[in-house]
């Protein structure tokens, strides 16, 4: 899979509607085909940073993102909200979902 974190810096006038802003993008993104999740969260030291954790079947899904009208339309409707310019981490995983964080095993409840 395609496994990408994105840190977005929002002006502070924006932050609060961020989730609102994203909205129509986020839920086209997770319509399409190839998307395994994509799930914003919100810094608990900085209410201006969110950071984006999304996953893609494979390259191509990815490159079909980014293809896609409703990223083409997030490129002209989100940094007209941002601070500076997003930092990404993207790289190729052998896995097709998260894996169990083995080290904070959670008994079986029930």
């Amino acid at each position: 899979m395609i496994f990408i974190t994105a840190k977005f810096r929002v002006l502070p006038e924006h932050a609060d509607r961020w989730p609102e802003i994203t909205e129509a993008f986020t839920r086209a993104t997770r319509a399409e085909p190839g998307c395994l999740w994509f799930e914003w969260s919100r810094s608990l030291d900085d209410p201006n940073d969110y950071v984006l954790v999304e996953a893609f079947r494979d390259g191509e899904a990815g490159g079909a993102h980014v293809r896609s009208a409703h990223f083409k339309e997030a490129q002209q409707t989100l940094p007209p909200h941002l601070a500076g310019t997003p930092r990404i981490v993207n790289m190729e995983v052998p896995q097709e979902d998260w894996s169990l964080l083995g080290e904070m095993a959670v008994p079986e409840r029930g």
